[in-house]
């Protein structure tokens, strides 16, 4: 059964600019000054923006459906047509069931009612009678935690007693379909813990969920479906797990190789040149993106012009801060002219989640630098956990669960 189906929707703003209008050099220095003291001569221009533009699909009841993209994507207006905020300018939306949204702070308060008056009214605008929301009203005091503020005009509340009072209302008076925006990110970590395992409880009732946020990790563990909004246009909507991969990929800066193919057009010196280093996931349970888990293996491949040269490579691992999370280097070998090959093996269930640089240095005799890559190439960990209901950041440069072992690998000449 469909709980929402979205047919085409579009939304088109108008947005209007003002210039000055000076017609040459002299007017524009002139004008600097006299638009001090006079009124200022400007044209207004306008401009059509799409927020959305022809977004289509259907969330079945039950779904739990995770919205993504980058800001201006599209998220907040799609949630603000769903919850009749605001209407299309084309297209439609059939919502089967009793609806509640918290989009914003303070959405849908009255700020001079005070906290158990806004409890009622809310659940009034939800079309629920006064025993069905004295039922849950304990419930959603305790929740919140703002016994000593029950009595207190709403207005004189903070920003986070508004989310935490504003999502318990949503959540404990029982609607058929909740949509939450990114709003949780206002709330302290043991909130979010509290919201996120109170969603899931409420999804498990067979109840729909709309969850609008940035945080991958907690999508993935919360949604079983997810859409990718990309500059007001659906790019993807389906299981969550490959709908977070497109939308991942889609704002990577990362490079995750960098090959020549000659000598003469690589990085390096007249002794050594570097033809390949890359990165390569070894992917599990069907995952497709680099999370937490993920073993890894660092390739590299180097021309060596130097006649029995006795050679080593050394490895360095930054993290996004700049920080030498590790750096290991190889045993020492004697070598020919020719393609040399080294392998670096990173496990998983060691790195942190977080952006990481990987810069590459080939030793001479054990103690002479003759060249040094830096940030070679660099890659994402994304986050990655179960049996939890936290998703806020976790500390520490790594986050083993065992003791890891790296080895490098080094072959003689191709």
């Amino acid at each position: 059964m469909k709980a929402i189906s979205i047919e085409n929707i579009s939304k088109k703003y108008i947005l209007s600019h003002k210039k000055k209008k000076y017609q040459n050099l002299k007017e524009s220095v002139s004008g600097f000054f006299t638009e001090l003291f006079t009124s200022k001569d400007e044209e207004e221009t306008k401009e059509v923006f799409w927020a959305l533009r022809n977004v289509s699909f259907d969330i079945e009841q039950g779904d739990r459906i995770g919205i993504v993209g980058s800001n201006g994507a599209g998220k907040s207006t799609l949630l603000k047509i769903l919850s009749r905020i605001t209407e299309p300018t084309s297209g439609q939306v059939k919502v089967n069931g009793r609806m509640a949204s918290l989009l914003e702070v303070g959405t849908g308060f009255h700020p001079e009612l005070t906290g158990r008056e806004n409890i009622f009214l809310n659940g009034a605008i939800l079309g629920m009678k006064q025993h069905e929301i004295r039922s849950q009203f304990d419930e959603i005091v305790s929740f919140a935690g703002i016994e000593k503020f029950l009595d207190t005009p709403v207005k004189r509340y903070s920003s986070g007693m508004y989310v935490r009072l504003g999502f318990a209302i949503a959540a404990h008076l029982e609607p058929e379909i909740l949509i939450v925006d990114e709003v949780l990110a206002v709330g302290d970590s043991e909130f979010q813990k509290k919201c996120l395992g109170k969603m899931k409880d409420v999804s498990s009732s067979g109840r729909t969920i709309l969850f609008v946020s940035h945080n991958a990790t907690a999508i993935q563990g919360l949604c079983n479906k997810a859409a990718f909004l990309q500059k007001g246009n659906l790019i993807k909507y389906g299981e969550v797990g490959e709908v977070l991969h497109d939308y991942m990929t889609s704002i990577s800066k990362f490079q995750l190789q960098q090959n020549w193919e000659t000598p003469e057009e690589a990085p390096g010196t007249d002794q050594v040149r570097i033809k390949n280093i890359e990165v390569v996931p070894e992917f599990i349970n069907g995952s497709k993106n680099i999370d937490v888990r993920t073993p890894l293996k660092v390739n590299i491949e180097f021309w060596n012009m130097l006649e029995s040269a006795h050679l080593n490579l050394s490895m360095f691992l930054y993290n996004m801060t700049g920080e030498c999370v590790f750096n290991v280097g190889s045993q020492a070998k004697t070598f020919s002219k020719g393609l040399i090959k080294g392998m670096l093996e990173i496990p998983g269930n060691f790195l942190n989640d977080g952006s990481y640089y990987i810069s590459v240095m080939i030793v001479k005799d054990t103690a002479d630098p003759i060249f040094f890559m830096e940030d070679a190439i660099s890659f994402d960990v994304a986050d990655w956990r179960e049996g939890t209901n936290w998703y806020g950041k976790w500390p520490g440069a790594v986050r083993p669960i065992n003791i890891p072992v790296q080895t490098w690998k080094m072959d003689g000449l191709i």
